[in-house]
C-alpha cells in the first residue's frame, strides 16, 4: 500500500518540532513530514502526489510570512488532487474572521489554539486519517489496528 502522509507546517522550528514529536505516536502507520512554509508544504504535496502517495492530513499554523496557513489550506481545498485531504489549523493568533474563512473557504475540519493538548491533537489526526482512508476508498484492512474504531464503524455503516 502507498504511504499515508501527515504534513505539519509552521515557520517556527521549535513549534514545528513539538507538533512532529506529538505526531510520533502515529508514526507506525503515518509518515510525518514537516515544512517551514506554506510554499514548501505545497511543493512537497505536489511531489508526493506525483509519486502516487496520499496526503491524509495537513496541520498548519496560520501566521507565517509570505502565505498564511488559511491561504495554504484554501489552496489545498481548491486543488482537485487533494479533495480528500483533511485540514487542521493550529494557531495562537488567528482572528475571528480568519477562523471563519478557514472553516467556510478552506474546508478546515478542526481548529486548535496554541498551546494545544497533545493527546487531543493526536486523537483528532487519527480520526481525520481514518476518514481520509474511507473517503479515498483505500483498502482499510491493512490499517484496521491503527484506525479510529468509532470513525471506522460510522464510515462502514453509512
Amino acid at each position: 500500500m502507498e504511504s499515508l502522509y501527515v504534513i505539519c507546517v509552521d515557520d517556527q522550528r521549535e513549534v514545528l518540532s513539538a507538533v512532529v514529536a506529538d505526531m510520533a505516536a502515529l508514526s507506525d502507520w503515518l509518515t510525518i513530514e514537516d515544512c517551514e512554509s506554506a510554499d514548501e508544504a505545497f511543493d512537497l504535496m505536489e511531489e508526493l502526489d506525483a509519486e502516487g502517495q496520499h496526503i491524509a492530513v495537513v496541520i498548519s499554523d496560520h501566521v507565517m510570512p509570505d502565505k498564511t496557513g488559511v491561504e495554504l489550506l484554501k489552496e489545498i481545498h481548491l486543488d482537485g488532487r487533494f479533495t480528500q485531504t483533511k485540514k487542521v489549523l493550529l494557531t495562537g493568533q488567528a482572528t475571528h474572521s480568519d477562523t471563519i474563512e478557514a472553516i467556510n473557504d478552506a474546508g478546515v475540519e478542526h481548529y486548535f489554539e496554541k498551546p494545544w493538548d497533545a493527546e487531543k491533537l493526536v486523537n483528532t489526526v487519527r480520526v481525520l486519517a481514518t476518514k481520509f482512508v474511507f473517503d479515498s476508498k483505500l483498502d482499510h484492512l491493512p490499517l484496521v489496528e491503527h484506525l479510529d474504531p468509532q470513525t471506522m464503524f460510522t464510515k462502514m455503516k453509512g
